[in-house]
């Protein structure tokens, strides 16, 4: 049994944890290290179970608790090799800590078999594909501006799907973020709305894949409700009824959220 679970979610923070047989993974630690630590702990996990740390690139709400939990465990950390040198060279990842650039290679990581593909943000960044022991297989896309064509290729095909819905683009550009910000997030190179998000998830469904999270919301511009109906809108639309044909859980931005069977 495979399971995914994200420890946090959102612009504040970001850490998601795939795990099977008692050993796991995690992806990015963009907040405190003790507050990575105890919903570990809540989830009667040890630090000594976790196989990897996948960085999707280096913003601070992907790997601001890093450095210090790096000075405690010696936790293997890999990467698109941009996003590593950068992390090795502010002190980030200490040498002794093996740091493993991917760059679109397949990694056998714990029983885990891991890829990385590149999406699109305004630094290197990556998101992952993972295939489980037990011959499962989901993929996690965050920070991207727009769904090329090799991150809709890495997406297909998965039992598990966890996809960015960042924000809703009424709520951003009536928003209070400066005009700058906007145009950031909204460019190819900032974060995915949550129709291109539901567009997405149509698509996906349509060929196969039955569960997904809605990750990296925005505290600001989005919400779990708005996020929800947005893609249930296009969903019912298209004659799918979701909680019945699929499930869909947005993902709780300061705590644990309800794993995910997959």
């Amino acid at each position: 049994m495979a399971l995914f679970t994200t420890l946090y979610s959102g612009s504040s923070g970001n850490c998601a944890l795939i795990l099977h047989g008692g050993k796991y993974l995690l992806v990015d630690m963009g907040k405190s290290c003790r507050t990575t630590l105890n919903a570990l702990r809540r989830l009667n996990l040890a630090v000594s179970d976790c196989q990897g740390v996948l960085i999707t690139h280096e913003h601070s709400d992907h790997v601001s608790g890093l450095d210090t939990f790096l000075k405690h465990y010696t936790v293997p950390v890999f990467g698109c090799a941009d996003t590593l040198d950068m992390l090795c060279s502010r002190g980030t990842i200490p040498p002794a800590v093996e740091a493993v650039a991917m760059d679109g290679r397949t990694e056998e990581i714990g029983g885990f078999s891991v890829s990385s593909f590149p999406t699109s943000h305004d630094v290197p960044c990556c998101g992952y594909r993972i295939h489980t022991p037990d011959d499962r297989t989901m993929a996690l896309a965050t920070d991207l501006g727009t769904l090329t064509p090799v991150v809709q290729q890495n997406l297909a095909g998965c039992d598990l799907v966890a996809l960015e819905a960042n924000y809703d683009a009424f709520s951003l550009h009536g928003g209070p973020y400066p005009y700058y910000l906007k145009v950031r997030i909204a460019s190819d190179r900032g974060h995915l709305d949550n129709k291109a998000c539901a567009a997405e998830l149509l698509d996906l469904i349509q060929d196969g894949c039955k569960k997904f999270a809605l990750c990296h919301l925005s505290q600001t511009n989005n919400s779990p409700e708005l996020a929800l109906t947005t893609v249930y809108s296009v969903l019912l639309a298209a004659g799918i009824e979701p909680g019945k044909d699929v499930l869909i859980q947005a993902q709780t931005r300061n705590d644990i959220s309800p794993y995910i069977e997959f």
